[in-house]
């Protein structure tokens, strides 16, 4: 393959990949005008449109879509081979791209980069924060933080930070004014703060725990949010009940600016997981990043 002819199946993959021609230029650090020049020549060159393109949006064609299928598994491979000779002098470096919860990402991610920093400098971390449910490895992630009942299937599972814990809470306020539920089933009469998990139409159901089981309640209220920190902000101004994780509003217990409620109903599960996926060759970079995050 030309020089050139490898540039424009990159910036074309770039482009597949951000479907924007101004991400891809900045992910390839060149200007939006050259990317826009170098498919227009990979397209006369292929005599094909590869892009349907407004003033809003930019979409694969189906030719489009058939390039990118064949094209991004022989470029992939041809990585792997460049870090392989490069994991072979000991100097981890490239880039790593991470799928991770939001609150995963504070928790996880953020203590663990000045140190990775500093030992391995040629590292480039690609961070995606997404509540999203979706496969790691279709959308080409190298690894992943999630909780455990979401694993993708053929996924390694290392779990972080223990078990977990859901908890209702409520402002002081609301309680003094509503009265606090005295069973899950109660919630029904209480105004919830409900959270639709993004992507997914219905609100996510509330889990408890009792008599050797698990049983979920569907939240009722007149909010319904798909913004986890805008649900906590609303149940400490008073507008309800919200749902969390018990690590996340533990400072706010402490302060006296919410109260747990059904606390006896909510039992621990398994927490988040490092997930990478199973391959013949990881490179010495993805390693450095889970051996980092992992301590």
């Amino acid at each position: 393959m030309k020089p050139t002819e490898f540039t424009r199946i990159r910036t074309f993959l770039a482009v597949a990949d951000h479907l924007s021609f101004s991400r891809a230029a900045d992910a390839l650090g060149i200007t939006s005008s050259a990317v826009s020049q170098i498919i227009r020549e990979l397209e006369a060159h292929v005599d094909q449109q590869l892009f349907q393109r407004t003033t809003r949006t930019v979409s694969l064609t189906e030719q489009g879509a058939l390039l990118q299928g064949r094209m991004a598994p022989l470029v992939r491979e041809m990585d792997h081979a460049l870090l392989q000779t490069r994991d072979a002098a000991g100097r981890p470096a490239g880039t790593v791209r991470i799928l991770a919860f939001r609150s995963a990402g504070e928790k996880f991610i953020l203590p663990a980069l000045s140190n990775l920093r500093r030992e391995f400098p040629e590292i480039k971390l690609d961070i995606t924060l997404d509540d999203n449910l979706q496969d790691p490895v279709a959308a080409g992630f190298d690894l992943a933080i999630t909780i455990g009942e979401v694993i993708a299937q053929d996924m390694i599972a290392v779990p972080l930070g223990g078990e977990l814990r859901q908890i209702v809470v409520a402002s002081p306020n609301y309680v003094a004014y509503h009265g606090a539920p005295t069973h899950p089933r109660s919630l029904i009469a209480h105004e919830c703060i409900c959270w639709r998990w993004p992507g997914l139409q219905n609100p996510f159901p509330w889990e408890f725990f009792e008599d050797d089981r698990w049983f979920s309640v569907t939240p009722t209220g007149s909010f319904v949010v798909n913004d986890k920190p805008l649900a906590l902000q609303m149940a400490l101004d008073g507008h309800g009940l919200a749902f969390a994780i018990e690590d996340t509003v533990r400072d706010h217990i402490n302060a006296g600016r919410l109260v747990p409620l059904l606390e006896s109903w909510s039992a621990p599960f398994p927490g988040f997981y490092l997930c990478y996926p199973r391959q013949r060759h990881m490179s010495a970079a993805t390693r450095a990043v889970i051996n980092h995050i992992r301590s």
